[in-house]
């Protein structure tokens, strides 16, 4: 059963709970925007529903929620941020501002991060670059779920990458995909359902095929983009090898199956190489590189040529990247958010901790 909420109810709340977390104004404001705007463009699996996830990890103590965050080295393209251990989906909008700071006095900006926590949907942060005529790209390490292909072995994370870029008349081409067959909260969403995962998300911990969406509480593992050799999980395998190394191996954060896992049950994995998990964001300013009238004046032209393509029998149209997450936006916004019974229920008992009320 699900339960319908509109957004400032949900704002109101998770911003409460921020706030008695012990995080200022300012940060309670963007944790909460950044974690609801995966509700909104519904990707259910990375908004409310995981923010009993950072109250655990808060009161396990491995966030802060009064982080100092800072540029610990930097050139005049590129930086370095230390976390410090606080909330992703604070820590990586402060990086993306330096970021765009950068391409805006230099043409481009790249911002690398480390001792940090997971940060939300990657797609919010690409696209802080749009209003400003930038390309936005963002992509982060995570929890180690994934095997490598040929391997039983939880390797790496989800490790998602995102790309905004602007178009003129048009809404902007946005990205967002894990390097996975499947996001880990997918499956989770499976999990409150009680319903099976589909062929080639996962495999027990032999390396057999499994449809079982709670395989990774016995030690089965998820599968790269791909699912397998021949239908080219090598290549998800690669992607996500990427998002680590530009993420932690390049920021000093720690990296492969370091990486320090989301649920605060599971123990910080023992001789880390680096400082928590990493980030990596970056902007373009598309006038260093052609007029941005005339680039936006192309992109129009390009996604109209490709919505236009003919579409298979039985489909209506070809779609653009971030045309789902647009129109199931706009529907949100004005019919309201549905959660799980479940996801309410955890809400709730999230809010007992600081004696918040979820209003329904």
């Amino acid at each position: 059963m699900e339960k319908i909420f509109q957004y400032d109810q949900l704002y109101a709340f998770t911003n409460a709970v921020f706030t008695s977390m012990g995080c200022s104004f300012e940060h309670a404001k963007t944790a909460t925007k950044v974690l609801l705007s995966a509700d909104l463009r519904g990707i259910d699996s990375h908004g409310v529903a995981r923010l009993s996830g950072y109250v655990r990890l808060w009161k396990a103590g491995r966030i802060n929620s009064k982080p100092t965050i800072k540029i610990i080295h930097e050139t005049p393209s590129t930086a370095v941020v230390d976390g410090d251990q606080g909330l992703g989906l604070v820590v990586a909008p402060f990086a993306m501002e330096i970021a765009m700071q950068k391409a805006s006095a230099v043409g481009t900006g790249w911002v690398a991060v480390q001792n940090s926590n997971h940060f939300g949907i990657a797609g919010y942060h690409a696209m802080m670059a749009l209003e400003k005529d930038m390309i936005g790209m963002a992509m982060t390490n995570a929890s180690a779920l994934v095997a490598p292909t040929f391997s039983v072995e939880k390797m790496l994370g989800t490790n998602p990458i995102a790309v905004a870029i602007p178009a003129q008349d048009q809404p902007p081409f946005v990205a967002d995909f894990a390097t996975t067959t499947a996001a880990n909260g997918k499956l989770e969403i499976l999990q409150r359902k009680g319903q099976d995962a589909p062929k080639g998300w996962v495999q027990d911990h032999i390396g057999n095929e499994s449809n079982d969406a709670n395989i990774l509480k016995k030690d089965g593992s998820l599968l790269p983009l791909g699912s397998d050799r021949e239908h080219g999980s090598h290549k998800g395998y690669a992607l996500g090898s990427i998002v680590d190394i530009f993420s932690a191996v390049l920021s000093g954060a720690a990296y492969g199956p370091w990486a320090p896992p989301f649920p605060a049950y599971i123990p910080m994995p023992e001789n880390m190489p680096g400082k928590g998990l990493g980030h990596f964001l970056g902007a373009m300013r598309v006038d260093a590189f052609r007029p941005a009238d005339e680039f936006k004046s192309h992109m129009d032209h390009w996604i109209n040529r490709f919505r236009n393509a003919q579409p298979i029998q039985g489909e209506e149209k070809v779609l653009i990247p971030g045309d789902p997450e647009r129109i199931m936006e706009n529907e949100r916004i004005k019919n309201g958010i549905p959660l799980l019974s479940i996801v309410v229920e955890d809400l709730q008992k999230t809010g007992e901790i600081f004696g918040i009320k979820l209003s329904q």
